[in-house]
């Protein structure tokens, strides 16, 4: 019994120890397994069970202030090559080429980079993506070629707003405009995940969820301001004034005086941001805050305005023009050349008489001159959320000023603005003397559709008092009632504005280039309630340079079609003058014949187009190098230029048609 029993507990004794030992060889395995061979396992098995995917969230859009998409982003695919893993580089190259828009020889660079990943064409379209998908299949290059998801920038509208919304770089970087301005805001996401599959790579947990929205910080919706029915119809008037003007360039910007919103700003040339790399970088930028130019007589508006908050003049008093004053040895004469002789403020005003600006100027003295510039804003940015923006010049210390400066500041010269600028100061002229920050953005939205910020009117400063504003107001309407701004008019409707005529600078800045000029009109409308300012820009035109005579205008065109737009009802019956004059019997007009002295080389002898069909008027218009437009259908009764004037050639005339 004790032998049997000491055998028992010696056999239990081996069978523990045994049992330890196997516990041991199990615990150093784990360990093995998990701890050195861990890593290689784990990824062994996620190759087997799923795959790793980059997720791409799109660039957040762009829109106009009612929903219209002005930039928005769709998935692509982008090819790339693993060169470790080609085997026939020529072969590959030769058959890519055949398909996608790229040389054989790009394509053999990108296989030269080596490594294990390289770019062969990045936003491919869904025909090429296809057609280098049946490539892979049949020649079984899946093992060196592949796809990734990427986001694709497109423009809608192509060149509408361009100089606005900006472009986007290859990497989804913006590198103009508001692309470039809220690029942190709106660039689109890049996440690594895995997807669990199936043998057949088929999604067996993450299938059965729906996909949620992306919900990150970025990929925000950026609302402009811009309304894309008051940017077309500026687009398309600056076309029509391209065309009949071959100016170097036009600018115009809308302006709600009321909020500071940007309704509409544009040029000629622009570019379409699609294919953006087709134009000169010139092109790309936006004139309305990045270019300066010297304002004329439309800065008359801020002078008359500190005149009369001064209280030195008032519209009742009499000046006496003698056609042109020597201030420090410089001659400022009027745009005509002439003398308007013994003229009231008003008449100043309305005529733009240079001769009664200088002397007001003079009056009022270089500081207060400089003083009501800056208050109107000008020499510093707006701070409009739009890249590039220029501060424009002023003089840094208004006592090195001498009388010739202050006189030819007074007439818009001496001074540099850029379009955004006097387009603002016209604004509080509009808005009861209070300048208001311009802005471009009117709210940011979060990508689940919340708002992430909005922006609100803001106050900059008051420029002169209410009493002296409705006094300027009243003014400045004289000047498109009566004076040089009457091609502004739109009947029915009460609009005060200003033109303006100013030399170029040189390039160098040494003096003025001959025979180079900035035409220009800014006004806004209704006066009784101001709710658009408008101002237009024709840079360098060729033939008439006169803003009045052409800038004037595209700005009353622009007015009409907006007032239209936006349902704006008119001041005054338009049908009124219509009723009273519809039974009072209309003289003839009679033939005129020309018997002046000989015609000078370049000018031409304006026709006479009255009873003449459009055809034969058009023709007309052409055998005497005249630029024609028509209103109206039926047979001519009037024309805009009085028939036998000498004009330039490539004039343009508008020929009125009636039944």
């Amino acid at each position: 019994m004790k032998k049997s029993r000491l055998k028992l507990q010696n056999n239990i004794r081996w069978l523990v120890v045994f049992l330890l030992f196997m516990m041991c060889v199990v615990i150093f395995r784990y360990a093995w397994v998990q701890l050195v061979q861990g890593g290689e396992l784990s990824e062994r098995m996620r190759n087997q069970v799923g795959i790793d995917y980059s997720v791409q969230s799109p660039r957040g859009a762009i829109i106009d202030r009612n929903g219209r998409e002005l930039a928005v982003s769709t998935m692509t695919k982008s090819l790339f090559v693993d060169p470790n893993h080609v085997e026939d580089a020529d072969a590959l190259a030769t058959d890519l080429a055949a398909v996608i828009d790229k040389s054989k020889e790009d394509i053999l660079a990108d296989i030269a980079v080596g490594g294990g990943f390289s770019w062969v064409k990045r936003r491919m379209e869904q025909s090429e993506y296809e057609a280098v998908r049946q490539v892979i299949r049949e020649k079984s290059y899946g093992a060196c070629l592949g796809f990734r998801d990427e986001a694709k920038r497109y423009y809608p509208n192509d060149i509408l707003a361009a100089n606005v919304i900006g472009f986007v770089g290859t990497d989804d970087k913006g590198l103009d405009g508001i692309e470039q301005a809220f690029d942190k805001y709106i660039k689109g996401e890049v996440t690594e995940a895995f997807l669990y599959t199936d043998r057949s790579s088929t999604p067996i947990l993450d299938s059965i969820f729906a996909k949620k929205r992306y919900q990150g910080d970025r990929c925000k919706t950026i609302e402009l301001t811009i309304d894309s029915g008051i940017q077309f119809i500026v687009e398309q008037e600056l076309d029509k004034a391209m065309a009949a003007n071959n100016p170097l360039a036009t600018t115009c910007v809308v302006l709600n005086p009321k909020t500071g919103e940007v309704l509409a700003m544009a040029q000629r040339p622009s570019y379409n941001p699609n294919r953006f790399w087709d134009y000169q970088p010139e092109v790309w930028k936006n004139r309305a805050v990045s270019t300066i130019y010297e304002p004329g007589s439309t800065f008359k508006s801020i002078v008359a305005g500190a005149a009369l908050q001064e209280k030195i003049v008032a519209p009742g008093d009499y000046y006496a023009d003698p056609g042109y004053v020597m201030v420090s040895g410089k001659r400022i004469q009027n745009w005509n050349g002439e003398s308007f002789g013994t003229v009231t403020f008003t008449d100043i005003v309305k005529n733009s008489i240079n001769t009664g600006f200088a002397q007001i100027g003079l009056k009022l003295g270089a500081e207060k001159l400089t003083n009501y510039a800056k208050l109107f804003g000008f020499g510093e940015v707006t701070g409009i959320d739009l890249p590039g923006e220029e501060a424009g010049l002023l003089f840094e210390n208004p006592k090195d000023m001498v009388d010739s400066d202050i006189a030819t500041m007074s007439i818009g010269q001496s001074v540099a603005v850029t379009p955004l600028q006097l387009v603002t100061a016209v604004s509080a002229i509009a808005n009861d003397g209070v300048l208001l920050k311009p802005h471009i953005i009117k709210s940011i939205k979060n990508a689940d559709g919340t708002t992430y910020s909005e922006t609100q009117p803001e106050e900059v400063r008051r420029t002169i008092d209410s009493s002296t504003d409705k006094t300027l107001m009243s003014l400045l309407e004289e000047v498109v009632a009566t004076g040089g701004g009457g091609k502004a008019k739109v009947k029915g409707y009460r609009i005060a504005g200003k033109t303006g005529t100013a030399q170029k600078i040189r390039d160098d800045g040494a003096g003025y280039m001959d025979g180079h000029y900035i035409a220009s009109f800014c006004g806004f409308a209704p006066v009784e309630n101001p709710q658009v300012v408008v101002l237009v820009i024709i840079d360098d035109p060729r033939g008439t340079f006169y803003g009045g005579q052409i800038a004037a205008p595209v700005a009353g065109s622009i007015f009409s079609k907006i007032f239209r737009y936006l349902r704006i009802e008119p001041s005054t019956d338009v049908f009124a003058d219509e009723e009273s004059e519809e039974n009072k019997p209309k003289p003839k007009p009679q033939r005129k014949v020309y018997n002046g002295p000989p015609v000078p080389n370049g000018k031409v002898v304006m026709p006479d187009f009255y009873g003449k069909s459009i055809r034969e008027a058009a023709q007309l218009a052409n055998e005497n190098g005249l630029v024609f437009d028509s209103e109206g259908s039926g047979f001519a009764s009037s024309q805009s230029i009085e028939a036998n004037t000498i004009v330039n050639q490539g004039t343009k005339v508008t020929v009125y048609f009636s039944p």
